[in-house]
């Protein structure tokens, strides 16, 4: 419990260095933090609370998502490395919404962009498990196809002729460049629905750790059980693509950063890979906007740079924390 106290410190202390640190610089920045109902109307306020606590909060919000959507992933299928990217949901969802969009059908950001993403997004997932033998057949098949669709996107976009390609391309591999207040509108809900479902279905994937066999045994239905977690990681994971692109690693790295902070309780797992999913995102935001200003860095490259070493770090300290 204190380390998930500790986590929530350094969330709101992320939280205020993203609003205090961008490309553009603010005059009496911490007046306007610490009273945010000052002067509504001046630039310096908007910049701050309109375009950098938007992304904030988009960025705990699809952090969150993701972290839950790993821990999803991890424990329907029982393996440590399954996570989005390699089930290729990532990539359905990319696909989904990428569609959507060439045919002018939706918008990036819309809800018929999260629900042709939501279709990419089981289509691809199911297609993986049902190819998959086994554990380790899951994680090469896995790869295989994510690597299919992936292509496809990567191809789709360089033939198509579209002024708006180059936005699409650098959308691909994770961006808020685009998140507006009324996205939090979409992710809000979602992030609650999905994170109620995701609780609710943790006691049944602590069941699944025993085996099919055992599962069958006391009357569950383990397949009902992966189906659902699918369905519920696909929706988490296909608002986040549709809304900011494809953020890589975190949703491998936030479920085995918590199985170390609380232990294997899937039903904890779930809560505190949200927070540190959150965490990290927000980290790779303020990263991605600050460290070469006036550009900004594809966010999906940040979260593996920042994840990779807090993932390997705690595996290295806590030895094996699946169980």
């Amino acid at each position: 419990m204190r380390k998930t106290f500790i986590a929530l410190a350094l969330l709101f202390i992320a939280s205020l260095a993203g609003l205090a640190f961008g490309t553009s610089d603010v005059a009496n920045v911490w007046q306007i933090i610490f009273n945010p109902f000052t002067d509504t109307t001046s630039i310096s306020h908007q910049i701050v609370w309109e375009l950098r606590g938007t992304r904030i909060a988009a960025a705990i919000l699809v952090g969150a998502s993701l972290g839950i959507a790993g821990t999803l992933a991890q424990g329907s299928t029982n393996n440590p490395l399954a996570e989005p990217t390699i089930l290729g949901t990532s990539a359905g969802a990319a696909l989904g919404v990428l569609l959507g969009v060439l045919s002018n059908l939706v918008e990036i950001g819309s809800v018929g962009a999260v629900l042709f993403a939501a279709c990419g997004a089981l289509l691809v997932t199911t297609l993986v498990f049902s190819l998959a033998h086994s554990a380790l057949s899951l994680i090469t098949v896995g790869i295989g196809v994510s690597a299919i669709v992936s292509a496809l996107v990567g191809l789709t976009l360089t033939a198509v002729n579209r002024p708006d390609a180059r936005s699409i391309s650098f959308w691909t591999l994770g961006s808020f460049a685009l998140v507006t207040p009324s996205d939090l509108l979409i992710l809000a809900p979602i992030l609650l629905v999905g994170a109620f479902a995701a609780w609710k279905l943790a006691p049944r994937l602590d069941l699944l750790s025993l085996g099919d066999a055992a599962v069958r045994h006391i009357g569950q239905r383990p397949h009902r059980i992966r189906f659902q977690s699918f369905i519920v990681l696909s929706l988490l994971v296909a608002t986040s693509v549709s809304l900011v692109g494809t953020i890589s690693f975190l949703a491998l790295a936030a479920p085995h950063i918590a199985r170390y902070l609380t232990g294997p309780k899937n039903s904890l797992v779930v809560a505190n890979s949200a927070l540190i999913g959150a965490l990290i995102l927000l980290v790779a935001d303020i990263a991605s906007r600050s460290v070469v200003p006036p550009y900004e860095l594809p966010i999906g490259l940040l979260t593996s740079l920042i994840g990779a070493p807090i993932l390997i770090a705690t595996l290295k300290r806590g030895k094996d924390v699946w169980r």
